[in-house]
């Protein structure tokens, strides 16, 4: 019996047969998986919304040359120190063998690159960690890298911004790993010595010996959405101490609550955010000078006539006290331009009832400090009704001496019925924190003006009132302590408030009387929205033959004067 043999194709007939179907497959290389939120993604919708997850908004990390080129100007990135060479201080074993791969896989020679670029035109110089290589981690040659560029930088006189991805430390390298931290920390000393700005970009993730450096240590310190920063990472602290940690606990968010970052700062704004810090920082004290007084004779606002000792005392307190009196917030909006917010004491946590940062005086940059209370009851409690803790005075504080570092001068708003005094405000040192304030203040070598807007209550008030001169509103008031604390204390009866306020000096017009302040800000009718441009006006217009005085002083003299004004008291 005869077999049947079925004539089978050849395999280039296969092929060609699938060659000429039209294939339903998708190609792999356009979507992927967002780590985030698991879903599938179009690749290129995730390149045009800044390697975002357009789902769950989840950040993918980039490349270090992502970083870049979403960062800086077209072409005017120029790379430094390419040419380092990594070496093996401990021998250990297979680590050249590794490196070799991680450079084969990644493109990169090591785990950071830097050089000099420009953003929106500002000269700086750069750096930018990838986490592809060894998970960003800080061997000799990321040391030596960042220490090199920080030196040129001193030298040439640049600000440094650099993006903070990493794991940390290099194990591999071990103790010659460690003494990259401490190299890094000293060379950014002599550049902040210098009086050059540092800003950081704290990315997903930022932990080990690099948060204990250079990371934590910017001038102006932002983070990304979402980022995991800290020392010890969450799976090692739950490991050793066998708790469960907070939800979003070392994220981005965590910091900002806990006062050890300026600002959280979307993807897409970076750049933007960079190029007005920079520019708020590249203008000589001279150069700023002159432009505040060419826009200060430009334009005059006449003041409106003043009420003098026609409203009794306790009336003016309670108009310092009505819900709708506007706010520094108010003050900083209309007066400023610009304004950026940095959050935090970098010790504790950011207090809410006092906000501060840098902005824009007609043309000049300079810092901003003000005691903020709430609009209504969820605000107030926000702002703890307008009552600082010791983390709000060391937030002040820290903007403060950074002013001084950059030759900014310092605009202070005042308006507290008295620092915080709860528990936990004694636990942290509020009496301490508030003598640092005004011990540093009494020598700064800015000029500092405070603006009493609403209540200047006790030290809570004096602590943001050691200034060259101090102005009042004319329905403000500044005393010892509350008209209520005051009547207690000696009369044994809160409700003599009203006779107290009378007998207590306390209205801008008793103060100017006394030699305790420099001018009353007159008010036609209660500071209030309906007036706030026309205040905003005069004010402005004040601030502007302030600084005219001022900026012409040296530094020593400033500071002297300043010790004269107490002294005389």
């Amino acid at each position: 019996m005869k077999r049947s043999l079925r004539k089978t194709p050849s395999n280039t007939n296969i092929k060609k047969e699938k060659a000429d179907t039209p294939s339903t497959e998708i190609p792999q290389d356009l979507w992927t998986k967002c780590v985030h939120c698991g879903g599938t993604i179009y690749r290129p919708d995730v390149k045009s919304n800044y390697y975002i997850c357009p789902k769950c908004k989840g950040y993918f990390r980039l490349k270090a040359f992502q970083r870049i080129r979403m960062t800086v100007d077209k072409d005017s990135f120029i790379p430094w120190d390419a040419d380092l060479k990594t070496k093996n201080p401990l021998q250990f074993t297979g680590y050249l063998r590794k490196l070799e791969e991680t450079k084969e896989k990644t493109g990169l020679d090591e785990a950071v690159i830097t050089g000099e670029a420009e953003i929106d035109g500002h000269r700086t110089v750069l750096g930018v960690c990838d986490a592809r290589f060894l998970m960003g981690s800080m061997g000799e040659v990321v040391g030596e890298k960042i220490t090199r560029a920080v030196e040129r930088a001193t030298k040439d006189r640049l600000p440094v911004i650099l993006f903070c991805c990493s794991g940390g430390a290099r194990m591999q390298e071990g103790i010659v790993s460690l003494m990259q931290m401490a190299k890094t920390s000293a060379a950014l000393k002599r550049h902040s010595d210098a009086g050059l700005l540092y800003v950081t970009v704290l990315t997903d993730p930022t932990t080990g010996g690099v948060t204990a450096s250079f990371a934590m240590l910017g001038d102006v310190i932002l983070a990304e959405p979402g980022a995991l920063i800290g020392f010890a990472g969450p799976r090692v602290i739950e490991q050793t101490i066998k708790q469960k940690l907070p939800e979003g606990f070392q994220r981005a968010e965590f910091l900002l609550e806990h006062g050890f970052i300026d600002q959280i700062v979307e993807r897409q704004e970076i750049r933007n955010t960079l190029a007005q810090i920079l520019a708020m920082h590249e203008k000589s004290p001279a150069e700023a000078a002159a432009c505040t007084r060419e826009k200060n004779a430009e334009t005059a606002v006449k003041a409106p006539s003043r009420h003098c000792g026609e409203i009794p005392a306790w009336e003016i307190v309670e108009r310092s006290r009505q819900t709708d009196r506007l706010t520094a917030w108010d003050y900083m909006q209309g007066i400023f331009t610009g304004f950026q917010e940095f959050h935090g004491d970098r010790y504790y946590q950011d207090d809410g009832a006092v906000i501060g940062g840098i902005a824009w005086f007609q043309g000049r940059p300079v810092t901003v400090i003000g005691q903020q209370k709430g609009r209504n009851l969820k605000d107030n409690l926000k702002r703890n009704f307008g009552m600082p803790s010791p983390d709000g005075y060391r937030k002040a504080l820290r903007l403060m001496k950074q002013a001084e570092k950059f030759g900014r001068p310092i605009i202070c708003f005042v308006d507290t019925p008295g620092a915080f005094c709860g528990l936990e405000a004694e636990e942290r040192g509020q009496g301490r924190a508030i003598a640092d304030n005004l011990f540093t203040m009494s020598s700064l070598k800015v000029p500092v003006l405070s603006l009493v807007i609403g209540e200047g209550g006790s030290g809570g008030a004096l602590a943001m009132a050691v200034a060259d001169e101090v102005w009042m509103m004319e329905n403000a008031i500044y005393s010892i302590l509350s008209p209520e604390g005051f009547a207690s204390i000696l009369w044994k009866d809160s409700k003599r408030a009203g006779e107290a306020s009378a007998v207590m000096k306390i209205t801008a017009d008793d103060l100017l009387s006394l030699g305790i302040i420099e001018k009353v800000i007159p008010e036609a009718e209660s500071a209030s929205q309906n007036n706030v441009t026309e205040l905003c006006g005069i004010i402005e217009e004040e601030i502007a033959g302030f600084l005219s005085r001022y900026e012409a002083l040296p530094p020593e003299e400033l500071a002297e004067r300043r010790y004269q004004r107490f002294r005389k008291m």
